[in-house]
C-alpha cells in the first residue's frame, strides 16, 4: 500500500478555488520513472483537477537515462493526448546542449557567431573532448561539450563512469540507435519537434 499524497498535494487536491499546478523536473531520458510518475498523480488527483491541470516541466529530458527518444516523444504527444490541461515545457541546460547540437537554437544576438561561447573555456576542451565533427565551427560551446568524448572517463563528483560527455549524452545517442557524436544524426523533423518543445516560449 502506497502512503498518503504528501501535505502540499493534499491541500492542492482539497482547494477548490485555484486550479492544479504540476512542476516536473530532470527527467533525464528515465521514461519507466515519468510513466510511474503519472500514473500516481492521475491516481492521486481527482479526475476533473487533472484534466484541467497546469503542467509545467522544468527541463532536462535527455541524456543519462536509456529512453530519452521516448521520453520527448511522451511528452511531445501530451497536448493531443490531454487537451484540457496546459503544458509548459522549459529547456534545462542538457536540453539546451542537446538543441546546440542539432542546430534548433536562434542564432545569437547582434551578429555575433556561435565560436564566440569557445574562447572563455577553451582550456577545457582537450580534457571535455569537445566535438570537431560536421559542423562543430558553427556550433554553440554546449553542443560540443555535449556531443564531444571526455578523456577523463571518471566523474569524481558523482563517483560514476561518464556516459559518453560531460553532458552523459551517450545514452540520447543510443535511445535513437546512433553511436555517440554521430554527425548530423538529429536533423529535420526531430530538430524542429525538439524546439517547438523546448524552445516556443
Amino acid at each position: 500500500m502506497l502512503p498518503p499524497p504528501p501535505p502540499i498535494l493534499q491541500n492542492m487536491m482539497m482547494s477548490k478555488k485555484s486550479s492544479v499546478v504540476i512542476c516536473i523536473g530532470d527527467i533525464h531520458g528515465y521514461m519507466t520513472k515519468l510513466q510511474n510518475l503519472w500514473s500516481n498523480l492521475e491516481r492521486v488527483i481527482p479526475a476533473s483537477d487533472f484534466e484541467n491541470a497546469r503542467i509545467i516541466f522544468l527541463g532536462d529530458y535527455c541524456d543519462r537515462g536509456p529512453d530519452t527518444r521516448k521520453v520527448l516523444d511522451f511528452l511531445i504527444d501530451l497536448p493531443s493526448k490531454y487537451p484540457n490541461q496546459s503544458h509548459v515545457f522549459l529547456a534545462g541546460n542538457h536540453d539546451f546542449a542537446f538543441a546546440a547540437f542539432v542546430g534548433a537554437i536562434p542564432p545569437p544576438p547582434g551578429g555575433s557567431e556561435f565560436r564566440d561561447t569557445w574562447a572563455e573555456f577553451e582550456a577545457s576542451e582537450e580534457r571535455e573532448g569537445w566535438y570537431k565533427g560536421y559542423g562543430y565551427q558553427n556550433m554553440h560551446l554546449q553542443g560540443r561539450r555535449w556531443a564531444g568524448k571526455i578523456t577523463v572517463r571518471f566523474n569524481a563528483v558523482k563517483g560514476t563512469e561518464y556516459q559518453g560527455s560531460i553532458y552523459d549524452a551517450g545514452t540520447t545517442f543510443q535511445s535513437y540507435g546512433l553511436p555517440h557524436g554521430s554527425p548530423g544524426c538529429f536533423l529535420s523533423s526531430f530538430s524542429l519537434a525538439f524546439a517547438s518543445l523546448c524552445f516556443a516560449f
